[in-house]
């Protein structure tokens, strides 16, 4: 059996036949590596580890008398010598090419270790002070791992330690806030060194166009005063604040509006305002005052004579009553919002207090503060001057009527949510005109041209004329109010939305209605020259003939600043070159609504507002 596996296998071998091969046969082919020579280097390096073994045991077992040379190398018998021989022979080649990449590749990496950054903390920590203990470095090496929580060395808040935590100069750590501040200024203090700078100058931002826009809506053209600087810095650290000191009272008002407009005026702010020796407080926004707060005013302030308050929804009955038990007589009394108040309550303070007063300006009031309070007006305050009731849903024609026996008044504002005729609003004229310098009637859709009569024949004193919304009054009627009038020029006049209403056909108005061009002629015939500022917002009857008539080459109006034409349809790019000729101190023109005018070209120092264009909404003129 056996010589016929023989047979066959050399019979395999003479045809050359061979079996399957693997894939690490053929690549250990591909790279001229031999699998019998590798097994052949291995069996020989066995060999010769045997041999040195026992020469070694042999070595041992020796005399000790043998010298050191004998027995540092021993002699190898001639079998074990040949052994080795051939191992060393079949690998000679390749340990001797393997040693040498070895020997090379250790080199370069000795080399580049040398080279790199962290061998010097290595090398100067070998060679740091022994009196260094071991407790000390193992202290300074430990440091609070991420995730931890630690205090930060600057502003000594806990936060939690991160890898990107950075080190502060005393070996602490930096929460994110000072890390970023000290990068700020190690990177200011690089840039002013790079420029050969002691300290980097901050380059300045450039506002976005809207932020201008927004300002010179907001009355600022150029650059602010001192004051308003002054102001806004306060503002913007008002909690840094202890006192006002002794400041003047036009800059502790605009202190007051600074901070009503940010809505920081609370009952820590306030304190800034009261002061025992203070007569005049002026809150313009007091919605965030409780009724605590407001008494807190008349406790401090014993010497009060102005108060002005807007927004005072928590002034209630129980301040009202504080207040009349208060040594408090006050001359002037403006309040907004207080919607609360009982019309009770206001005739008890109007009978206790009414005696000074000489002011009283009263908004949103809705439904308690009604004819019964107004009739008690004659009464309870003879010496009242001025008197203003806006945005009342109580006051109606009979309380107009009580409003006329108040002989000493100057300036009355009426802003009525009721409707209301003609006949009261002419008796107030017929009695009080004599000595009225200000009249301001504000939606009066029902009051025909009577009460323009009644104001030409009886108001000689009149400074300041605003009547709006009027739906009935006539241009004849306006007309007859100013031709012949023996009132001085007027320095103020608002005659806005006086226009015919139509929704059919609203631009024809065969009967004149409204504001148009004949009473626009007669207006400016007579207080042009004195003429401060003029709103015909929505008159849109009044003609081009008329605006370029009245602005025609060779007129003046020295006094006019602030001229409204919104909604006058008929203004055109002509005629808005006209206004600016004819007015040389004007500084404000509003053209909103006006969509004839599209091209302008506006004069240096004056504002056009209201051309919809890619400048922009409001056009500082930059022509000279």
């Amino acid at each position: 059996m056996g010589d016929l596996r023989a047979e066959r296998i050399r019979g395999f071998r003479q045809r050359n036949i061979r079996g399957p091969r693997s894939a690490l046969t053929d690549y250990l082919a591909s790279q001229n590596i031999s699998a019998r020579q590798i097994r052949a280097n291995h069996e020989a390096r066995l060999r010769a580890a045997a041999a040195a073994a026992a020469s070694d045991q042999a070595a041992a077992s020796s005399s000790t008398a043998q010298n050191v040379e004998s027995t540092e190398a021993p002699e190898v018998p001639e079998a074990v010598e040949d052994d080795e021989d051939d191992a060393e022979s079949s690998v000679a080649t390749g340990t001797r090419q393997a040693a040498t990449r070895k020997r090379k590749s250790a080199a370069a990496a000795a080399e580049k270790i040398k080279k790199s950054k962290s061998s010097k903390p290595r090398k100067s920590r070998r060679n740091a002070s022994d009196d260094e203990s071991d407790e000390d470095a193992l202290e300074r090496s430990a440091g609070p791992v991420p995730g931890q929580l630690e205090n930060c060395e600057e502003c000594h808040k806990r936060f939690t330690v991160t890898a990107y935590s950075r080190a502060g100069p005393e070996g602490g750590l930096l929460c994110p806030q000072c890390s970023m501040k000290l990068t700020k200024e190690e990177n200011a203090a690089r840039s002013a060194s790079r420029k050969g700078k002691q300290k980097a100058t901050a380059v300045p931002i450039r506002r976005e166009r809207r932020k201008i826009q927004s300002l010179i809506l907001d009355g600022q053209i150029g650059v602010k005063t001192l004051m308003t600087l002054c102001v806004e810095t306060l503002a913007n650290n008002i909690h840094l604040a202890d006192d006002l000191g002794d400041l003047p009272l036009p800059a502790i008002d605009r202190i007051s509006r600074q901070l009503s407009k940010r809505r920081l005026m609370g009952p820590i702010t306030l304190e800034f305002f009261l002061r025992p020796q203070t007569q005049d407080v002026m809150i313009y926004d007091g919605g965030r005052l409780g009724s605590t707060d407001y008494m807190r005013i008349f406790q401090i302030c014993s010497t009060l004579k102005t108060l002005k308050l807007r927004n005072a929804i928590q002034f209630k009955d129980e301040v009202m009553e504080y207040l009349i038990g208060r040594h408090i007589a006050l001359d002037t009394f403006y309040i907004s919002g207080a919607n609360l108040l009982t019309e009770e309550c206001w005739e008890k303070y109007l009978k206790t207090k009414g005696q000074s007063l000489r002011s009283l300006r009263v908004y949103f009031t809705d439904r308690y503060f009604g004819n019964r309070t107004v009739e008690s007006l004659p009464s309870y305050c003879p010496s009242l001057k001025r008197l203003k009731i806006c945005h009342n849903q109580a006051v109606n024609d009979e309380g107009l009527e009580h409003i006329a026996q108040l002989r000493e008044l100057e300036h009355l504002g009426l802003r009525l949510v009721s409707q209301t005729q003609t006949t009261p609003y002419v008796n107030i004229a017929q009695k009080l005109g004599g000595q009225l310098r200000t009249l301001s009637i504000r939606d009066i859709p029902q009051v025909d041209d009577r009460l323009l009569d009644a104001i030409h024949d009886h108001c000689t004193r009149l400074v300041k004329l605003r009547i709006t919304n009027s739906e009935v009054m006539t241009d004849a009627g306006f007309a007859r109010l100013f031709m012949g009038w023996k009132n001085k020029p007027l320095q103020f006049i608002d005659l806005e939305l006086c226009r015919y209403i139509n929704p059919v056909n609203p631009r024809v108005n065969e009967h004149m209605i409204g504001f148009c061009s004949a009473g626009f002629r007669a207006l400016m015939k007579h207080s042009g020259k004195h003429l401060k500022k003029l709103n015909i917002h929505g008159c849109r009857h009044i003609s081009g003939e008329a605006f370029e008539d009245v602005f025609a080459a060779g007129k003046v109006y020295p006094e006019l600043l602030d001229l409204e034409v919104s909604f006058c349809e008929e203004v055109t790019d002509l005629i808005v070159g006209l206004i600016f000729k004819s007015c040389p101190n004007l500084k404000k023109l509003n053209v909103f609504g006006c969509m004839k005018v599209k091209d302008v070209r506006v004069p240096r120092g004056k504002i056009l507002v209201g051309v919809p264009n890619a400048v922009g909404m409001i056009i500082e003129g930059t022509e000279d």
